[in-house]
């Protein structure tokens, strides 16, 4: 087994369409003060790895709430609030028709694709969106090009996913239902985890 550098992965902070419980995949939705707040406490959570952790990668998912949490956390740290790379790669699963729905709402609109999911969350596709098996494979392909200990910052189902592929005791059938706060830093080292 091929030995990988630590990931330090945040979820970026909350979004309105967070707190509503709607699904945003994709969608660009900016941070609301909530997740402002979050994005302080994780990067305050990772200075006790300074002056280590600033020479580590620092990569972000292309969208504004991850963009805008990468560089609250920097600012935390102490680092230039801009140097970072942005991995297209990271992005969000694409939600397709889900997008911008609420979940309360998605038993009246699309019960067939609610139970399908139910019956196989791995493997579900949404109309015009990806699965978990397509977003694993993007994962495969950024990962095979890892090769220092790096901060993420990207999404709750990147979060899933990345556990999925690097943790043995997580299956595919439990992947969608992993925790994935916004007010914490996921820390794999070694194919194993814990929160900071």
């Amino acid at each position: 087994m091929i030995s990988l550098p630590t990931i330090y992965f945040i979820r970026h902070g909350e979004t309105d369409w967070n707190a509503q419980r709607r699904y945003q995949g994709q969608a660009d939705i900016p941070l609301n003060d909530t997740g402002r707040a979050q994005a302080r406490r994780n990067g305050e959570a990772l200075r006790a790895f300074l002056p280590r952790i600033g020479q580590a990668d620092f990569i972000a998912s292309p969208l504004q709430r991850t963009l805008e949490t990468m560089r609250i956390v920097r600012g935390a740290l102490g680092l230039a609030m801009d140097d970072f790379t942005i991995d297209p790669r990271l992005i969000e699963l694409n939600y397709g028709h889900w997008e911008g729905q609420l979940a309360s709402d998605l038993p009246h609109t699309d019960p067939d694709g609610l139970s399908a999911r139910a019956a196989d969350s791995y493997h579900w596709r949404p109309r015009g969106g990806e699965n978990y098996a397509d977003l694993t494979r993007r994962l495969e392909s950024w990962l095979a090009e890892l090769s220092r200990d790096c901060v993420v910052v990207s999404h709750g189902g990147v979060s899933r996913a990345l556990r999925g592929l690097l943790l043995d005791e997580v299956a595919k059938t439990d992947i969608a239902q992993l925790d994935v706060p916004q007010d914490r830093v996921l820390r794999i080292s070694q194919r194993t985890m814990d929160w900071l």
